[in-house]
C-alpha cells in the first residue's frame, strides 16, 4: 500500500470511527450469541472458570471483589449522578448520565428475556444473584454509565495528564466490574463480554445523537463592551 494510499485509509477511519466500532462490537457480539446459542457453556467460559475459579479466588480477595462489583449497583449510581449533576461540564450532564442508564437496563432486561440463559450453578456463585444471565448486567452498566465519564473527560478535560490518568482508570474499573462477576460465579465470562460489547454499540450511537441534546452547552454570543 502506496503511501498516499495509507493517508486516505487512515482518513476514512477516523470520520468513519464511530461506525467502525459500531460494526467490530456487533460483530463480537453476534459471534458470542452464537457461540452461547449453540453450547450453553462456550469456550471462553470454561478458560474463565479455570482461572478464576479455580485458580484465582481467596479468603481475602473475596471482599474486594465484592465491593468492585458494587460500583455498579444502584446506590453507588446513584451518588454518582449526583456527583455528575454537581461537577460535570454540559447543560445538563446528571440527566444525560441518568438518560443513558436507565435505558441500558432497559436494554438489558429486553435482553436477557430474549435469550433466557440461566446464571451458572449455584454451587459456584459467591453471592445470591436472580434472574437470566446473558449479557451481564452489572457489566453493561458499568460500561454505558462509566464509559460515558470517560467520554467525557477525553472530550471535556483540558489538562492532558489529568485525561489520561481519569480515562485509564475509568476504563480499568470497567474491566475490573466485569471480571468480579466471573469470580463471584454468577455470570459467565461470554456474558460479560456481551455486557461490554452492546454497551459500546449503545454508547456508541447515544452520544452522537442524545448528547448533543442533552449536554452540550448552548453557545451564547460573545459580550459587546460598549
Amino acid at each position: 500500500m502506496s503511501g498516499s494510499a495509507f493517508h486516505e485509509f487512515l482518513e476514512m477511519v477516523k470520520h468513519n470511527r464511530r461506525v467502525l466500532v459500531i460494526g467490530l462490537a456487533l460483530l463480537a457480539f453476534l459471534a458470542v450469541l452464537m457461540d452461547v446459542k449453540g453450547d450453553d457453556i462456550a469456550r471462553i467460559d470454561s478458560y474463565a472458570y479455570v482461572f478464576f475459579v479455580l485458580h484465582l479466588r481467596r479468603p481475602w480477595l473475596t471482599p474486594i471483589m465484592e465491593a468492585i462489583s458494587s460500583l455498579a449497583s444502584p446506590v453507588i449510581l446513584a451518588a454518582m449522578l449526583l456527583v455528575v449533576e454537581a461537577f460535570a461540564p454540559g447543560r445538563r450532564p446528571g440527566v444525560c448520565a441518568a438518560v443513558n442508564l436507565v435505558l441500558v437496563v432497559g436494554i438489558n432486561q429486553v435482553l436477557k428475556e430474549i435469550v433466557h440463559r440461566p446464571r451458572p450453578d449455584e454451587s459456584l456463585r459467591l453471592v445470591s444473584e436472580v434472574g437470566y444471565s446473558f449479557p451481564s448486567g452489572h457489566s453493561m452498566v458499568s460500561m454505558a454509565f462509566y464509559g460515558l465519564l470517560l467520554w467525557m473527560v477525553w472530550r471535556y478535560e483540558k489538562d492532558r495528564v489529568v485525561k489520561w490518568m481519569c480515562c485509564a482508570g475509568f476504563g480499568i474499573l470497567i474491566l475490573m466490574v466485569g471480571m468480579s462477576r466471573v469470580y463471584l460465579g454468577v455470570h459467565y465470562a461470554s456474558d460479560v463480554l456481551a455486557g461490554f460489547c452492546v454497551s459500546v454499540i449503545w454508547l456508541a450511537a447515544y452520544t452522537k445523537v442524545a448528547v448533543p441534546i442533552l449536554l452540550t452547552e448552548e453557545i451564547k454570543p460573545p459580550e459587546v463592551t460598549p
